[in-house]
């Protein structure tokens, strides 16, 4: 007897892997892997035990179990799953099909941004200016973007200085830095209320980590107090960040 496989099955093949294969990196990135592996455990065992064993006692606690497990996801992953809609709806979320298509740009194209970053974040520190500076990836920032000044510039380390100098009207609010352009400065981001974060950190490394929670984005952050670097991504917050990391960061060849 042959199992009759079609180019159907092996699309219907490919979206589960593609699924959970996106699904493993958002669960690795937001440290709730060990939580994903008990409930895809918990999941495997329901299906031996209920659909091969064919156990009727302890298949009927699992189907219930499994019945409410819809309900238990939401409450566990609430914000990753917000994050994975946003990036879904995003313009973004759909680029890998748009790559297919064209040839994606060299690595010193789409990072010709960090070198001007580093730098103006060093000379910042040093002065001891605050600055909060957003680096969009995935998901896109357009609502952020809308809330400040928006403008269209090449990221250049001496006008990110000026934009964050004490006197200038935008010092006060975000940057936002994507397709190697800055795109608005003075944004308003939302506000993290972790109670884990240390007492001496202000409301910029508040906004900071807000904004990684919400989003994707990479987020610089100088303290105007302390004239150190750090930087928020992916809900993670890493203080005291000298330049060589920064750059490594930025590059990918470093986590946060």
């Amino acid at each position: 007897m042959f199992i009759s496989f079609g180019i159907k099955d092996a699309i219907d093949v490919i979206l589960v892997a593609f699924f959970m294969y996106h699904t493993y990196k958002l669960m690795k990135s937001s440290g709730t892997l060990t939580i994903f592996s008990g409930i895809v455990s918990i999941i495997v065992v329901w299906a031996l035990v209920s659909q091969i064993l064919e156990m009727r006692l302890i298949g009927a606690i699992l189907d219930q179990v499994i019945s409410v497990g819809f309900i238990v996801l939401v409450i566990l992953f609430q914000d990753e799953i917000r994050r994975f809609l946003v990036a879904l709806g995003s313009n973004r979320g759909w680029r890998f099909l748009y790559n297919i298509f064209k040839k994606k740009n060299s690595d010193a194209e789409n990072q010709k941004y960090i070198a001007p970053v580093v730098l103006a974040c060093m000379n910042l520190a040093k002065k001891k200016t605050g600055a909060l500076i957003v680096i969009q990836r995935e998901i896109n920032l357009s609502a952020y973007i809308q809330t400040g000044e928006i403008f269209t510039a090449d990221v250049n380390a001496r006008l990110i200085e000026n934009i964050f100098f004490k006197n200038s009207p935008l010092h006060d609010g975000a940057m936002i830095i994507a397709d190697n352009e800055i795109k608005a400065a003075g944004c308003i981001l939302p506000v993290a209320h972790n109670v884990a974060i240390p007492k001496e950190l202000g409301l910029r490394h508040r906004s900071g980590l807000g904004m990684s929670v919400e989003t994707d984005a990479l987020v610089i952050i100088v303290s105007e107090e302390r004239g150190a670097i750090a930087v928020a991504h992916n809900g993670k917050l890493k203080i005291d960040v000298s330049a060589e990391e920064l750059q490594l960061i930025l590059s990918g060849e470093n986590e946060v």
